[in-house]
């Protein structure tokens, strides 16, 4: 019988301390062997740097990182510019999510649900 697969979601620290924690965690999680890691992406894009950031530092552990892609809320061409950045930084994975609508965000943006 194979191993299981198992891949971890980090969210992107906002703090010092939130960033140390994430180490020692990416530290005591390495000796699993994820298949990958992903690092979450804030409603309507609000850690999208924070995201980016986290991804790198991970992955220069040696990890297979994927950035979360929320699709709810945004236009096409802001999802074009994020992949083109994903592209050059040689991210070529990804966990891309519907996602839920933000508290108070008005509009679903360009992407539709579909039926």
């Amino acid at each position: 019988m194979p191993a299981p697969r198992v891949s971890f979601e980090f969210f992107p620290p906002k703090t010092p301390e939130a960033t140390g924690r994430l180490w020692e965690t990416v530290r005591e999680l390495a000796p699993l062997q994820p298949s990958f890691v992903s690092v979450t992406y804030g409603a309507g894009g609000s850690t999208q740097g924070r995201t980016l950031s986290t991804v790198r530092s991970v992955r220069e552990s040696g990890i297979t990182t994927a950035p979360h892609l929320s699709c709810i809320g945004s236009e096409k061409a802001q999802l074009r510019d994020l992949l083109a950045q994903y592209r050059e930084e040689g991210i070529d994975s990804l966990v891309a999510l519907r996602g839920d609508l933000p508290s108070g965000m008005g509009g679903i943006g360009e992407l539709r649900y579909a039926n």
